[in-house]
C-alpha cells in the first residue's frame, strides 16, 4: 500500500505528522519548503535533512509529482505540456506569457465526464481525479522546465474543477499558503460547466478567486445539445445560483462562451445571452472554437465574433474577445493527450 500523500498536506496536518514522529517542528517547516516552494520530486532532494530522516519518510510518504512527457512551444511564447503523473497517466497544462507574468492552465481529472461536445477532453473519457499535489506539481514542473515564477492560476484545463470538489479546495489552501508558492486568490480563476450545488459550496468558501462559467449558449436547447450537463441543470437554475454568488461574495463572474459557426453565433443569440445577464456583475469573454479533427464543428470567422460582441455590449452587456494563444500548437484542452494516446503507448 502506498503511504500518504505528503504534499496534499496542509502545514498544520504536516506539523501533526512530525510531530508524531517526535521530530522538532522545525522539520515540518523545512519539509512543507521543500514541498510546496521549490517542489522537490524525492525526499532524496531535501539536503537539509539528514540521510536517515530522507529514508524514514520515503518509506512512511507518497511523494506525488509530474514529469514532462512532450512539450510544444508557440510562436507567441506559448507552451503546451503534457504531463505524466506517477502512475502513468498524462494531464495537460499550459503556460501562457502575458505583461504581468506567467499563467498556467492546470488539469484537475483526468479526462472529463462533461462530456461537451466541442471539447477534446472528453473524448478520452474519464479516468480520475487528481490529488490536490497532482494539481500542485504541474506549476512546480512548468516553472522548473521554464525557470520561471507563475504569479497567476487558471482551472480551465483537463477536467471538471467542481467535480474534484475536495481536491481541489485542498489545492487553493495549499497554492496560497504564505510559506507556500502564495499565489493571491485574485489571481486564480477556476471555470465549471455549471454543477449548481458546488457553485454554491463555492459561495460558502468565500474565497476571492474569480468564477467563470463555461455557458457557451443562451438557451436549454441550444446549451442542451452541446453541454449534456444542462439536462441536470438547466440555465435559469445555474443563473440563479450564478446571481447568488456574486450577491453575496461582491465578485464579478465571468461566463465563457465558445463561438461556434452555425450553432451559437447569431444576432439572435447575442440578444437572448444579453437578455439573461443584464443587471448581473459578470463579464462575457467570448472564445473562438478551437477546431480539431475529431469534432464536427468550425469556429465562428472574426468579423462574426466582433460582432456577437457588438450586440452584447449594446445591450448592456460587458464583453471582451479572448485573445488566441498556442493555436499553432494544438494548444487546447485534451488535444495533446489525445494525439499523443494515438502515436505513443500512453494510459
Amino acid at each position: 500500500m502506498p503511504g500518504k500523500d505528503i504534499k496534499s498536506m496542509t502545514r498544520d496536518e504536516l506539523a501533526g505528522e512530525i510531530a508524531s514522529l517526535g521530530l522538532p517542528l522545525f522539520r515540518a517547516g523545512q519539509i512543507f519548503d521543500w514541498l510546496q516552494v521549490r517542489g522537490v520530486t524525492s525526499f532524496d532532494e531535501m539536503t537539509n535533512l539528514s540521510k536517515d530522516l530522507r529514508a524514514s519518510l520515503a518509506q512512511r510518504y507518497e511523494l506525488r509529482f509530474c514529469e514532462v512527457v512532450r512539450r510544444l512551444e508557440s510562436k507567441d511564447d506559448t507552451v503546451k505540456y503534457l504531463f505524466r503523473l506517477i502512475d502513468g497517466e498524462c494531464v495537460e497544462s499550459v503556460l501562457m506569457h502575458y505583461k504581468y507574468g506567467y499563467t498556467l492552465c492546470v488539469s484537475t481529472q483526468v479526462g472529463c465526464k462533461m462530456g461537451c461536445a466541442f471539447c477534446a477532453s472528453t473524448l478520452g473519457g474519464f479516468v480520475r481525479s487528481l490529488t490536490a499535489s497532482e494539481i500542485l506539481s504541474q506549476i512546480h514542473a512548468a516553472q522548473r522546465d521554464r525557470g520561471v515564477r507563475v504569479s497567476h492560476v487558471v482551472l480551465m484545463g483537463m477536467g471538471e474543477p467542481l467535480d474534484n470538489f475536495d481536491n481541489v479546495m485542498r489545492f487553493l489552501d495549499l497554492v496560497g499558503d504564505e510559506k507556500g508558492l502564495h499565489i493571491s486568490m485574485r489571481s486564480i480563476s477556476l471555470s465549471t460547466c455549471g454543477l449548481v450545488p458546488r457553485i454554491y459550496d463555492l459561495m460558502d468558501r468565500q474565497y476571492p478567486l474569480t468564477l467563470s462559467i463555461s455557458i457557451h449558449a443562451p438557451n436549454d436547447e441550444i446549451r442542451s445539445r452541446i453541454m449534456p450537463v444542462n439536462r441536470r441543470y438547466p440555465i435559469d437554475e445555474l443563473l440563479h445560483a450564478c446571481r447568488d454568488y456574486a450577491d453575496r461574495t461582491g465578485r464579478r463572474i465571468s461566463f465563457e462562451y465558445t463561438m461556434i459557426h452555425g450553432v451559437n453565433d447569431s444576432d439572435a443569440c447575442a440578444r437572448e445571452l444579453a437578455g439573461r445577464l443584464r443587471g448581473m456583475l459578470a463579464h462575457v469573454n467570448l472564445i473562438p472554437a478551437n477546431e480539431f479533427s475529431e469534432s464536427p464543428y468550425a469556429r465562428s470567422g472574426a468579423d462574426r465574433v466582433e460582432r456577437f460582441a457588438e450586440v452584447l455590449r449594446k445591450n448592456g452587456v460587458n464583453a471582451t474577445i479572448r485573445r488566441s494563444l498556442g493555436s499553432d500548437i494544438d494548444a487546447s484542452c485534451g488535444q495533446l493527450r489525445l494525439h499523443s494516446k494515438k502515436e505513443v503507448d500512453l494510459p
